[in-house]
């Protein structure tokens, strides 16, 4: 285990992933998909409630 303030090693490129990165390109296909989910849903129930 290393130190957070040791240095890097010669020859070790490492930089963490940031989750909201990997996510961010996923919302213009994710969000119209789930609310057109959601209305669906929405107006079955209210189908069914009439």
């Amino acid at each position: 285990m290393t130190s957070p303030n040791e240095p890097p090693k010669h020859g070790e490129h490492f930089e963490p992933r940031d989750a909201i990165e990997d996510v961010v390109p996923m919302i213009p296909i994710v969000l119209p998909a789930v609310g057109a989910a959601l209305i669906f849903l929405l107006a079955f129930i209210a189908i069914y409630m009439a």
